[in-house]
């Protein structure tokens, strides 16, 4: 498998090896001692998802606030582009973002670690996304970053997105850093 890094520390795109022929294709999704050696995962996944979603359907930006998940996400069928947003203002790259298209073409992972929004927006008819998390989903302990905010500056591939209402209202950046204080 390729690791590649991004400018976010710790995310990473991960392009599996792919054994495929005239009867189909066969790659590991996950196997625990190669993607932490190789892609630096060193935490254990409890719990597995799979969402489907139309054309045009954006998800995100979210994370939980104090039981943040890390994510091993991963398209198995259509396409999607994929985000990972710095929300710590501690960080260095503080509202600096990474991004990756994700597809059944290609069959790319991306591994978001824990503390990072995440959110993806669907390019193909639907696609089914399925990911891999580090902690349990709470709702109570869910927040949100707005999917548009121009001081994030997100380069999404669509214009008019079909979001929940959560996601139409989600806080800025801004607002973030200042509920924290």
């Amino acid at each position: 498998m390729n690791v590649i890094e991004t400018i976010l520390p710790g995310v990473v795109i991960i392009e599996p090896k792919v054994f495929g022929d005239d009867r189909g294709f066969f790659l590991e999704t996950y196997q625990k001692d190669r993607y932490r050696e190789l892609a630096g995962i060193e935490l254990d996944f409890v719990q597995d998802n799979h969402s489907r979603s139309a054309k045009g359907v954006l998800r995100g930006l979210h994370f939980q606030k104090t039981r943040p998940q890390g994510k091993l996400v991963r398209v198995v069928t259509g396409e999607v582009f994929d985000v990972a947003v710095d929300i710590n203002p501690e960080s260095p790259t503080y509202g600096e973002y990474a991004a990756s298209i994700l597809s059944d073409k290609n069959k790319h992972q991306f591994w978001v670690p824990p503390g990072y929004a995440h959110g993806f927006a669907v390019l193909s008819e639907f696609a089914d996304f399925e990911y891999k998390c580090t902690d349990y989903y709470d709702p109570s302990d869910e927040g949100s970053l707005i999917w548009n905010d121009l001081d994030v500056g997100i380069d999404w591939p669509l214009d008019d997105p079909l979001l929940s209402d959560k996601d139409k209202n989600a806080p800025t950046l801004k607002q973030l850093r200042d509920l924290r204080l």
